[in-house]
């Protein structure tokens, strides 16, 4: 797996642009048809630029999704904004697997080495999802791993469960997809 140079990046095929997102973040075509024109018209000087850009997007998406809600005192799953773009946002953000995930084919490879340590404690990580997307109807729970052990992950999970504000959490989403998409880059020896 490698990824294309980021300055032959946006005149390449559709079909290698999508396969590069899907390196980054997850396959999801949802987060293909909101960073496909992105990629098509801009310029980047390297993959970090890039995939903060992606995150403006799915943070603007999120705007329209969940308008005018204050974070610090609005708990619960939002109501009104843009079913749209909501569902499209659920969409991107539902593309990464869960923790512990027991189908392996549902990983994509750098989610199995991502979470390769962690496979010892999988009736534990299941019991979080769970818990979470009770907590958090639409939503998995998204995290970068980056070496964290179980227990660390739970502790991380409990407190954004306890926290209880839904679109809090939704920008806690983005911001861990971002940091494991550039991850991702930095392993795969991009700039």
């Amino acid at each position: 797996m490698s990824l294309p140079e980021i300055s032959s990046l946006s005149p390449l095929p559709d079909d290698q642009l999508l396969s590069t997102l899907d390196l980054l973040f997850e396959p999801s075509p949802s987060l293909h048809s909101l960073a496909l024109p992105i990629l098509r018209s801009s310029q980047f000087s390297s993959y970090a630029e890039l995939i903060t850009s992606v995150g403006e997007q799915l943070r603007s998406l999120s705007s329209k999704a969940f308008p005018s809600q204050d974070r610090s005192i609005n708990p619960g799953v939002p109501t009104g904004g843009d079913e749209e773009s909501k569902k499209q946002l659920l969409d991107i953000l539902g593309s990464h697997p869960r923790l512990g995930e027991k189908k392996l084919t549902a990983l994509s490879g750098l989610s199995k080495e991502e979470q390769g340590h962690l496979r010892g404690e999988i009736e534990r990580l299941m019991e979080m999802n769970r818990v979470y997307e009770e907590r958090f109807p639409g939503l998995r729970y998204v995290v970068w791993v980056n070496g964290r052990s179980t227990t660390e992950i739970e502790e991380n999970a409990g407190r954004r469960v306890n926290r209880g504000n839904y679109t809090a959490e939704v920008e806690e989403i983005i911001q861990a997809m971002c940091d494991i998409a550039k991850d991702r880059a930095r392993k795969l020896g991009a700039n």
